[in-house]
């Protein structure tokens, strides 16, 4: 047999292509998208015009941005036969389940715009990045045995998917806040679920395939799923008293703290230190069980990093306190990873894009250490 090569176990520390999307410095704690800091965006963009960033690489002058912005409320709408298929799975399935299926069945009702491949790959990403939120908008109230509400087309990305899943326009504060959520979760770089979704366009599939395959993978409690898993955690912790006696259980017992670490980052998370602001923000508005959770998140953010922050490196990352925000925005835990995947698909897209412009099949290798020819014998002789 051949001799056992370096095996490295969840490609770390794998490079398989080059990106001009963006940059993580997970060393001193920095995020770049297409060259312009997290900080940047978050204090002065607008989810859309980080889309239109992130997938043309640079910033839209006035009029681009006007454009693109009409495009992505044109294509907000859900076909019916869409909402009819939410409707039959929402008996039943998880809203990340309906979300994937929603998604696999759009190109069904998308027209061809044109014979131009980059034509057709940006007019396909509008549609994916505009239908995701009205989607799980859709998904909740359905779930809840509302009706649809169509898209406002007067609002922008952020505070529309807030209309249609509460049924009235929310105040600026909640709008923007949700907005730098959005941007904060557009993109970073090739991980689990963008570099599935590459992986599934490297066969040349189509684009929407390629979006499902990230969403699939996007689900898993290690990934998208962790900030329900981190919400869910401080649940478990009850009371701010608690949470010294939890965390020294859950390191005895050698169980994940979750919203803590990242295979990147071995400082704090940038987009973490940024909603933490936005939580502080929220804070004084918030009922008093939000109040309590982040008073049992800071109480955990002290421990953690006196106990492992400096000397492993371990901080906390941007699922930490991601549930709190979102339940002050009034988005139940049930579709936190599920608006995590609709920011998420602008970066899909964009890196779908940028790989297919010099694609290659991506076919690693990996290393046999069965036994090899054995004797085949009949069944009655086994």
């Amino acid at each position: 047999m051949q001799e056992k090569p370096t095996i490295n176990l969840g490609l770390e520390g794998i490079y398989f292509g080059e990106s001009r999307i963006a940059m993580i410095d997970g060393i001193n704690g920095r995020l770049y998208y297409c060259g312009y800091s997290i900080e940047s965006l978050a204090d002065n963009s607008t989810y859309e015009e980080t889309c239109y960033l992130i997938l043309h690489g640079r910033l839209p002058k006035g009029e681009e941005l006007e454009k693109f912005s009409a495009m992505m409320k044109e294509s907000r709408d859900i076909p019916q036969n869409i909402l009819d298929l939410i409707k039959d799975m929402a008996k039943t399935a998880m809203p990340m389940d309906i979300l994937r299926t929603a998604m696999s069945a759009l190109p069904a009702y998308q027209k061809k715009q044109s014979g131009n491949p980059d034509e057709e790959n940006f007019a396909e990403s509008i549609n994916i990045i505009s239908k995701s939120t009205s989607i799980i908008a859709a998904i909740e109230r359905i779930r809840k045995g509302l009706d649809y509400i169509k898209p406002d087309h007067s609002l922008g990305h952020a505070a529309n998917f807030l209309y249609m899943l509460k049924g009235t326009a929310p105040d600026s504060k909640h709008a923007r806040i949700l907005d730098i959520m959005m941007i904060l979760h557009a993109e970073h770089g090739s991980n689990a679920s963008t570099f599935t979704a590459i992986a599934a366009a490297s066969t040349l599939s189509d684009l929407y395939s390629a979006i499902v395959a990230g969403i699939c993978a996007l689900k898993g409690p290690l990934h998208g799923g962790a900030d329900e898993a981190s919400l869910s955690m401080l649940y478990a912790i009850g009371e701010p008293e608690n949470t010294s006696t939890y965390i020294d259980d859950a390191l005895s017992g050698k169980k994940r703290i979750m919203g803590f670490g990242h295979r990147i980052y071995k400082n704090y998370d940038p987009r973490a230190r940024i909603i933490k602001k936005y939580l502080e923000e929220l804070e004084g508005d918030a009922d008093e069980k939000i109040r309590k959770l982040a008073k049992i998140e800071m109480e955990a953010e002290k421990i953690m990093i006196e106990r492992l922050g400096k000397q492993k490196g371990i901080w906390p990352n941007v699922d930490f306190f991601s549930g709190p925000v979102y339940l002050s925005l009034g988005i139940p835990k049930e579709i936190f990873t599920p608006l995590f995947a609709a920011s998420r698909s602008v970066g899909w897209c964009a890196h779908v894009i940028e790989y297919w412009k010099n694609n290659r099949l991506i076919r690693p290798l990996d290393y046999y250490s069965g036994e090899i020819d054995l004797e085949y014998k009949p069944i009655s002789e086994r």
